[in-house]
């Protein structure tokens, strides 16, 4: 059976020790965001988490979702949950209060999304998807519109979807086929079928509010003729009741490797009703806002299945006895010492924990650059937020889903052979982990889209939000001899970076295939080199408390352990990323077609 405990030190000290998260309380908007109002939060979503949902992860996987008659019915004790989860108003936690939400800051939903992930992520689709939607009607909405299905959503009493790949088209969508045929009445008549749809027909909810890209009849070409539209399930009467079945209905869910209690359904719109959401012809701007709300929020699922799959390892290790140390017995009381003496059983916990305690603290500082983008009232500091970003949203989304998969399979190979079977719940991890390298734009596209759009954006400005703060770090703790052994890795690291992104900025506009082919690389050395950034600083944050003797230092001695293993044996990674990079592509390109 798997277990999992909220890492609520470890999110606090990433909150408030190494990002400040209480100077938030500054900005307009989040004046209540103090630890005394955040802390209460968090630790009530770790008993949900670990009380109400994790008992529902394997026996929801186990089950799956089924559709009955056009209806799909989430397992056994999903509407149970989700209802203590709606009432709870979890649904609403990091929504407008103008709308019913609780305003909390993007910095402590983000602990708390992992914390669903961590414990069961298929439930987590639902009201993620729902947040999503409501995202992108509060930005690009119509006032009609917010008024009448935004506080729905951000109740929980509704849910949301976003409907864009079809078969013929995934990342794509310029291919969409779906048309929206204006009435009189202003409304439009959308016909075509989406497919892979999360949460797109389930019982959890009354109704459903799919956000579906679609093309009017007068529409150009490709991508610039995509608009975006509002279709509910069921429609909305003139006093906010439920009204008569929309034209949508779900004609199968797909059987998948993991997040089985997730319903993934094909959505078929027959001449249904539906609303522009923003302007004709834009709809791919208005759903990008979804799109990148999703994408660093399926960084979080990597996250959360690392975090858990980590602990179920270590509680393994703990207690199975099998051989002998190789420096000599640790436990004569015992027929054997439990694994967790052994070398290579504590290079795949290091590995894992280094990982995701910095993917923690990486997600942090994004966290809080959103928290600043979304309620700061400086025109500079608003930029520089936005710039921040774009630039890491695919590094968190491709990083995260990377390194998750790798830890849920660590945290098997740990567990042998009990890992691979079911009982244990480790196997699940791995499969759940799977998805999130494929959807919301796959691993390669993120990579694609880094190398491609986000480093010569505004001639470079976007990489000064990440250049600028490493370098002056390292300039400023170069003699520092306390934090020597952290900042030497990180500036030889952060130099190959920098290299290569002169050689891709050198070669990207003559030879753009030479970029594509070192992209997926030179994602995973900014990642690491992102991450060291992050070990760096918070060893320095660990040596400063230390020094002030808090009563933790276990806490912060462990923190400059973890961080010596991530200098010494993960970031290495970045010579051989290097060297391919810089070896250039032609083994790739110049390869016959025909040979493969």
């Amino acid at each position: 059976m798997a277990t999992y405990k909220a890492p609520l030190r470890d999110m606090r000290f990433v909150l408030y020790e190494l990002h400040n998260g209480a100077a938030l309380a500054q900005l307009p908007g989040l004046e209540d965001m103090t630890p005394e109002l955040i802390d209460p939060v968090i630790e009530e979503a770790a008993k949900v988490c670990e009380e109400v949902l994790l008992p529902l992860n394997r026996s929801g996987d186990e089950e799956g979702c089924r559709l009955e008659n056009g209806v799909v019915r989430t397992p056994k004790g999903f509407i149970e949950a989700y209802r203590l989860f709606r009432e709870g108003g979890w649904t609403g936690i990091a929504c407008d209060p103008a709308f019913g939400g609780q305003g909390v800051s993007h910095s402590a939903n983000a602990l708390v999304e992992e914390m669903i992930c961590s414990s069961n992520l298929s439930f987590g689709l639902y009201p993620g998807l729902t947040h999503g939607a409501y995202k992108a009607l509060y930005t690009h909405g119509s006032a009609a519109l917010k008024e009448r299905y935004l506080p729905k959503l951000v109740d929980g009493i509704w849910s949301g979807t976003m409907c864009l790949t079809e078969p013929q088209c995934g990342t794509d969508l310029g291919l969409s086929r779906t048309k929206a045929v204006p009435q009189d009445d202003g409304s439009y008549r959308l016909t075509g079928t989406k497919i892979f749809i999360s949460a797109g027909e389930h019982d959890l909810t009354e109704n459903i509010i799919h956000l579906v890209l679609a093309r009017l009849p007068d529409a150009p070409k490709g991508i610039k003729g995509i608009s975006l539209f509002l279709v509910p399930k069921f429609l909305v009467n003139e006093d906010g009741s439920i009204g008569a079945r929309n034209g949508v209905s779900c004609g199968a869910i797909e059987h998948k490797m993991g997040i089985k209690a997730s319903a993934t359904c094909v959505i078929n719109f027959d001449d249904a009703t539906g609303w522009l959401v923003g302007e004709p012809h834009k709809g791919m701007r208005a759903m990008f806002t979804m799109m990148n709300e999703e994408r660093l929020a399926v960084g979080l699922q990597g996250l959360g299945l690392a975090e858990a799959s980590y602990q179920g390892a270590v509680a393994y290790a703990r207690e199975r006895l099998q051989g002998r140390s190789l420096s000599g017995t640790k436990y004569p009381e015992k027929s054997a010492d439990p694994i967790i003496v052994h070398p290579d059983i504590r290079r795949m916990l290091l590995t894992m924990r280094s990982t995701a305690e910095g993917c923690r603290a990486l997600g942090g500082w994004v966290a809080q650059a959103v928290d600043v983008q979304n309620h700061t009232s400086d025109p500079k500091a608003k930029r520089d937020a936005e710039d921040f970003i774009a630039l890491m949203t695919p590094i968190v989304k491709a990083l995260f889903t990377d390194l998750g998969f790798e830890a849920t399979n660590l945290g098997i190979q740990v567990m042998g052979g009990h890992g691979y079977i079911r009982e244990h719940g480790m196997e699940q991890y791995i499969r759940d982990a799977r998805i999130a390298q494929i959807y919301e734009g796959t691993n390669g596209i993120q990579a694609l889209d880094l190398v491609g759009r986000k480093l010569g954006a505004h001639m470079g400005r976007y990489l000064r939000q990440f250049f600028h703060p490493v370098a002056a770090f390292i300039t400023t703790h170069a003699d520092d001899k306390a934090l020597e052994r952290y900042v030497d890795p990180l500036t030889k690291a952060f130099v190959r970076l920098q290299q290569a992104t002169g050689q891709l900025a050198r070669v990207g506009l003559s030879r753009p295939e030479e970029a594509g082919a070192a992209a997926s690389e030179y994602l995973r050395l900014f990642g690491l080199v992102a991450l060291a950034y992050q070990w760096a600083r918070m060893a320095e944050v660990s040596l400063t408390k230390l020094e002030e003797k808090t009563g933790e230092d276990d806490f912060y001695r462990a923190k400059l352990s973890t961080a010596s293993y991530f200098m010494d044996k993960v970031l290495p990674q970045t010579g051989s990323l290097f060297a391919s990079i810089m070896a250039g592509g032609a083994t790739l390109t110049e390869f016959p077609e025909a040979a493969f």
